[in-house]
């Protein structure tokens, strides 16, 4: 479970878009952005972890949502989770793209789109199980990955590894730590997002566990120490390496991660190589996990009358083959890739499946509020939750709290220079109005209204 939830989180928004946070906000404005996110994320994942281990659902967001929120906003929040992890395939194609062209510059990015894809559809044909394997090794990958890259760079900080010590001098240079202000660092909790965003896989895998309400609270523990290490760690050496005025910080070559460039300055240039190849490894798990968790939300959706029933099928290895075919369709934008301009086309990308990312968070929050008000309005006791979030009620409203401040102020320095870039604004926010679109459609359509706290329904299920 743990290892499926680190599968989906780390690729590209850690190995690439951490460049361009740190070049933008500075090292100390990515690493607050960075801090920032990841408490929200913990507490929304142990919010999510106390409703999973207590009904244990594949498609968590759609289920509680419809039954302790509104069926209309249950029906929005699930579409808006198939959509968020189709379009993220999308872009960790588009990155997988970029990648290969660091060795194979003049080939052209279709092929290598529709190789990966089919790639990512074959590994969710497999069994669960095989999925789950296949992800256990993906991940193993880059955890000892970012653990070297942590050790030698601190090595290097300290002047232990090649020549003097670095110190906090790249840390205070110029205007560092914080560059460009609190609008610099809103704006890159949207890339710090997008890097965290997988997290809450553990609870969409917790329906086809062996027994959740073991494996689930036990990967939730993990969670915040994967955060401390894997992203604030990993951040905060990079700006300690690395100028946040390099230029290359700022490209959206795979040759400027900053992950090679440490690489690089640490004399291992044959380590630089193959840190490319741990990207492209780590961008495919990201996508295979995207792959898996928008399929078995489209697979919930069927099943629940709110998708066309053909998506409700399942194959004799208890796959949901049309419903995985459907998404496979959509990471087919990435093909795009090759009549836009690589680089561009993933910006949009991100942009686009990061919003869709915090609403889905935003449901979470809600939706948890929701059910423990619930819970101890029908009488039931909270010692008899099988696992509790922390900080009831602070934790889902400090969370939820900060997703609509990052949801709505994500693209405020597209303001600030007298000059709006209205592209990047409508990528930004697309997602907002086709979310409210759903909502409001079904609950017109339907006549659904808020669920009164004794009307939710609170029986555990089991799949």
């Amino acid at each position: 479970m743990a290892m499926i939830s680190l599968g989906g989180s780390i690729g590209t928004g850690l190995f690439l878009a951490s460049g361009g946070a740190i070049h933008s906000a500075g090292p100390g404005g990515a690493l607050l952005a960075y801090l920032v996110i990841g408490i929200m994320v913990y507490f929304l994942v142990t919010s999510l972890g106390e409703m999973a281990t207590y009904m244990p659902v594949s498609g968590t967001f759609s289920t509680y949502a419809t039954k302790f929120v509104d069926p209309s906003f249950g029906f929005a929040l699930g579409w808006n989770y198939w959509y968020n992890w189709a379009i993220t395939i999308a872009a960790e194609l588009s990155a997988a793209t970029l990648i290969i062209k660091f060795w194979l510059p003049d080939s052209p990015s279709f092929i290598w789109s529709a190789l990966f894809l089919a790639l990512m559809v074959g590994l969710n044909l497999l069994s669960v199980k095989g999925y789950g394997e296949s992800e256990y090794w993906f991940a193993m990958i880059k955890i000892v990955t970012v653990i070297v890259f942590i050790a030698i760079g601190l090595l290097m900080i300290v002047g232990i590894w090649r020549g003097d010590a670095v110190g906090f001098s790249n840390f205070t240079a110029g205007d560092a730590p914080i560059s460009g202000g609190w609008l610099a660092v809103l704006g890159v909790c949207m890339a710090a997002g997008f890097s965290f965003q997988g997290t809450e896989l553990v609870g969409i895998a917790a329906g086809e566990s062996e027994n959740p309400r073991e494996s689930v609270p036990r990967a939730i523990r993990s969670v915040f120490w994967r955060i401390l290490l894997f992203y604030i760690l990993a951040i905060f050496v990079v700006g300690l390496l690395i100028p946040f005025t390099t230029d290359t910080l700022a490209s959206d070559s795979v040759a400027a991660s900053p992950f090679t460039i440490v690489f690089e300055k640490a004399g291992l240039s044959v380590a630089a190589s193959v840190m490319n190849a741990v990207i492209l490894s780590s961008v495919l798990s990201a996508g295979n996990s995207g792959m898996y968790a928008s399929t078995r939300m489209l697979w919930v959706l069927a099943k629940e009358g709110k998708a066309p029933k053909l998506f409700a099928k399942l194959n004799k290895h208890g796959i949901p083959v049309y419903a995985l075919l459907a998404t496979a369709a959509i990471g087919m934008l990435a093909f795009l890739a090759s009549f836009f301009g690589d680089g561009q086309v993933y910006i949009w990308l991100l942009n686009a499946s990061g919003m869709s990312g915090f609403i889905a968070w935003l449901g979470i929050a809600i939706s948890h509020y929701r059910f423990r008000k619930a819970y101890v309005a029908q009488g039931r006791s909270i010692a008899d939750l099988p696992y509790r979030s922390l900080w009831f009620p602070f934790g889902p409203i400090l969370a939820g709290v900060m997703c609509t401040v990052v949801i709505v102020g994500q693209s405020i320095s597209a303001y600030s220079d007298g000059q709006v870039d209205w592209m990047f604004v409508l990528a930004s926010y697309i997602g907002i109005p086709v979310f409210l679109v759903i909502w409001l459609g079904y609950k017109w359509k339907h006549k659904s209204k808020l669920l009164k706290l004794e009307e939710c329904d609170l029986e555990p299920v089991t799949e």
